[in-house]
């Protein structure tokens, strides 16, 4: 059980992209191999759905954990899962790591999930496999007549697959597919009104960290440091919705 709990948070958070507050992080190292960090902070999300509550239901056992944890990705996925997944698949999921920090009393949900790539083919492959390990049949089972707040997590298990990505020893290319994120954009429909209605921001900020300077970077809207060694793209959901090309990135190095 409590691997479907921790799964299904991650996966959960890591759809609902309408009210979470998201940071990508990519750290590349002189020797081709990244550290990459997904960071889920649904706080500010949480603290508007508190004042909605009623004092009966913030007291309330589900109301009252506290959880600061990290476990092994692959540790956490159930055992269906884990016999339906490729030998590749094992690997990337035994290379990356799951932190859970949640108080919902402070305002607190935040869920990070952390891969060391060991070469550009590894993060190619890492990033466009996260998300195809499919959860629909543990989130059903698990959120199952249990809809918090109006959300439906089965409405929201679209996967963040509509990236198209060029990654070698040289170079970062990641290019939005719209038809797959027009259809992204239907499924979490309701999520993203949801979340608009009750004022909830939807920041989203990419930061990659290079071992040397860049030589070439194609999106006007991104920041390049003095050094020239790192690049910062902060946009929002809002901003995406009307305008995926945001989110283009061509870097080389």
């Amino acid at each position: 059980m409590k691997k479907f709990y921790y799964l299904s948070l991650f996966f959960v958070l890591l759809l609902l992209s309408s009210c979470v507050d998201i940071e990508e992080r990519y750290d590349f190292k002189p020797d081709g191999s990244c550290n990459v960090l997904y960071s889920f902070d649904m706080g500010n999300a949480v603290s508007v759905l508190m004042n909605l509550m009623s004092d009966s239901v913030k007291e309330t056992p589900q109301f009252s954990l506290v959880k600061d944890t990290t476990l092994n990705f692959y540790s956490a996925l159930p055992d269906s899962t884990q016999q339906k997944m490729t030998f590749d698949e094992v690997n990337m999921a035994k290379t990356s790591n799951l932190t859970v920090k949640m108080d919902l009393k402070k305002s607190i949900m935040k869920v990070d999930i952390e891969h060391h790539a060991k070469n550009a083919a590894d993060l190619e492959y890492y990033l466009k496999h996260l998300s195809k390990i499919s959860m629909n049949s543990q989130l059903n089972a698990v959120t199952k007549n249990k809809k918090p707040n109006g959300f439906d997590a089965q409405q929201l298990v679209a996967g963040e697959d509509y990236y198209s990505y060029e990654i070698t020893p040289h170079k970062f290319y990641r290019i939005v597919d719209k038809a797959k994120f027009n259809a992204f954009l239907k499924k979490t429909a309701s999520a993203f009104a949801m979340a608009k209605a009750m004022l909830i921001e939807t920041p989203y900020k990419v930061i990659l960290n290079f071992a040397k300077p860049i030589k070439k970077i194609n999106n006007p809207k991104a920041i390049v440091s003095a050094d020239r060694k790192r690049v910062t793209l902060v946009t929002s959901m809002d901003d995406i919705m009307k305008n995926p090309s945001l989110m283009n990135l061509k870097i080389d190095f």
